[in-house]
């Protein structure tokens, strides 16, 4: 399956049976924000913007199914997705 197939160009956003909607680029923010709040060295201002982002998207990316096929390698980041 190519992206396309699973969101075509013209959709943005896909809501599954249960009302939880999945915007096109969740994955990618999830991946950006997760490196901001485990560098060590990112200002705490971002690190909070970073954190709050993390978990609006928990709901989309559980619904997904993308922590049941990957495993976060970061034990303080896996700890708090597990936590929230």
């Amino acid at each position: 399956m190519r992206a396309e197939d699973l969101l075509p160009d013209h959709q943005n956003k896909f809501q599954f049976s249960d009302g939880t909607i999945i915007r096109k680029g969740t994955v990618g923010a999830f991946l950006v924000n997760a490196k901001v709040w485990c560098d060590p060295a990112a200002d705490p201002a971002q690190r909070a913007v970073a954190e709050r982002d993390l978990l609006d998207s928990l709901p989309a990316l559980r619904a997904l199914g993308l922590f049941e096929v990957l495993s976060i390698s970061d034990d303080a980041l896996r700890d708090f997705v597990e936590r929230h």
